[in-house]
């Protein structure tokens, strides 16, 4: 986001200075799966996620787990998040989570020819089932997608041999998320680091943000220990951090970090060329690089820095049982790479002015969709700094929502 944001406003004259906790290089952007998904239309606080979750709560290798605890943000998160998992939400949210993910889409496609490569691929995603009710529940997400307008078609068994023939497969079918791409993080960010360095924006490492004074309904001034810097506007996008920080600013940004965890494997016979969403392991991977990356889980927990190997282990165990020749080994502790998704309670995004002051705008909240809609997030950000009409309608992501 931060990164993204930089982008289009250095685009339209604006110098900007970035601030980095750290050195910009192992942030969430870096270690995900890659993928850009218009078919997630469906967010996080979705029906059936609370009777889901709380068996997934009993199973250490879960893909989705949240720590019990008596911490009030985790309690005001959780009650939010309960009243949002219903149909009427999903139907309310589909719209705006798709004009969204279209556009960072198309903003991809512009960012290729000018970036560069970074290995933007439309090949779509293959949602891979064993069972039928999940072919149930991904026959019903392609129904809506189509209402949507969105490419979508449920395979039979021969249908998925056919598009990944040199794989083995042990799956009932799959559905191909046709409107979907995938690209190869790494490259993405070194090369938006590279262009935003050239173009003269000020990246600074090493500088955490740790007080913010304010006049009125005005930001003056953010200190990063004794130095201090001054901007006309600010944009916090700070991703699992931004509660912490949007507090200094008398601003209240409701989120909770959901772990993931990632790893990658050389694959020189190159089996796998489509990415692949396994449904009832909820499990992601990609090809990327030469090699393959594994991913998945959810764990909502305060920020740490504890690798649960039980979870990884449930991303290892699964992969097998849908592709029989993928036979990924439980990686060691520091080949695992992990990141805090800044999840919200409703599963949408912030994006837009603080309720509390003027020159303040946020954009975080994006889940594991961070890559996904990051170029769509920048142009929305720089469009509100400029004064102009915002591309699609973000009333939906306001932070007073």
């Amino acid at each position: 986001m931060g990164l993204s944001s930089a982008y289009y406003l250095q685009k339209k004259g604006y110098q900007v200075t970035i601030l980095d906790k750290g050195d910009v290089l192992d942030n969430c952007s870096y270690g995900n799966a890659g993928m850009i998904v218009p078919s997630h239309f469906v967010p996080l606080a979705a029906p059936g996620m609370i009777k889901q979750g709380i068996r997934w709560m009993f199973n250490s290798k879960s893909p989705f787990y949240v720590k019990p605890s008596l911490d009030s943000a985790l309690i005001n998160w959780g009650l939010k998040f309960i009243r949002h998992a219903n149909i009427q939400h999903l139907e309310k949210s589909a719209v705006p989570l798709r004009d969204l993910s279209l556009l960072s889409k198309s903003q991809y496609d512009e960012l290729a020819k000018e970036l560069d490569f970074f290995e933007l691929n439309h090949k779509g995603i293959l949602a891979f089932y064993k069972t039928e009710k999940a072919a149930e529940e991904e026959a019903h997400l392609v129904a809506k997608a189509l209402e949507l307008g969105l490419d979508m078609a449920v395979l039979n068994t021969d249908e998925c041999k056919k598009l990944q023939p040199d794989l083995r497969l042990d799956v009932l079918g799959a559905v191909h998320y046709r409107c979907d791409a995938h690209l190869y993080p790494a490259k993405l960010m070194d090369a938006l680091y590279k262009y935003l360095i050239q173009g003269g924006v000020e990246i600074v490492k090493g500088q955490e943000v740790n007080r913010i004074e304010t006049d009125n309904k005005r930001i003056t001034k953010v200190f990063t220990g004794d130095q201090e810097w001054e901007a006309d506007h600010y944009v916090i996008a700070t991703g699992s951090w931004s509660p912490a920080v949007a507090k200094m600013a008398g601003e209240k940004v409701l989120l909770m970090p959901g772990k993931g965890y990632s790893f990658m494997e050389p694959e020189p016979q190159q089996r796998l060329t489509i990415p692949a969403l396994l449904c009832e392991a909820r499990v992601a991977i990609t090809p990327m690089n030469g090699s393959i990356r594994y991913g998945g889980t959810m764990e909502l927990d305060k920020i740490n820095s504890k690798v649960n190997m039980n979870r990884v282990k449930g991303i290892v165990d699964a992969v097998p049982d849908y592709f029989p020749d993928l036979k990924p080994s439980l990686p060691s502790q520091k080949d695992i790479w992990y990141g805090f998704r800044p999840a919200s309670p409703d599963g949408l995004p912030y994006i837009g002015k603080s309720v509390k002051k003027d020159n303040l705008i946020i954009a975080t909240g994006h889940g594991m969709m961070g890559l996904s809609l990051g170029p769509a997030t920048g142009l929305l950000i720089s469009q509100i700094i400029s004064d102009e009409k915002p591309e699609i309608d973000i009333l939906p992501f306001a932070v007073s929502r």
